[in-house]
């Protein structure tokens, strides 16, 4: 797998795109430093300790099979009430930009949020 999407994680063959589980432990104070957090010796041992559970039932849940399962609402034949997911035909610019509070060049004015 070139680039991993996820470096807090060893590369390994089994994990594709979070359809499968890797059974290695996660960094846990390298992921603390992404979300910015700092974590003491002992917290660091317990996430990963929690984590590592965490991931090893997500294996086992893998293992369930589902596909004679029956949805909620479905169980007495009722259909799926969604309707199809269709595309439909687009907006032209002029139309889309109708109810625009404000425009400019065939644009979206909005406020500034960052100065």
């Amino acid at each position: 797998m070139e680039g991993s999407a996820f470096p807090f994680l060893p590369e390994t063959g089994a994990f594709r795109y979070g359809y499968s589980v890797p059974t290695v432990a996660i960094d846990v104070a390298y992921v603390a430093g992404l979300a910015r957090l700092r974590l003491s010796p002992e917290e660091i041992e317990t996430f990963g300790t929690q984590l590592e559970q965490v991931l090893a039932y997500v294996k086992k849940l893998e293992e369930v099979d589902v596909q004679e399962v029956v949805l909620a609402g479905e169980e007495k034949g009722l259909p799926n009430r969604l309707r199809a997911d269709v595309p439909l035909s687009e907006l032209a610019q002029n139309e889309v930009l109708e109810n625009a509070p404000q425009q400019a060049g065939g644009l979206f004015l909005v406020p500034r949020i960052l100065e």
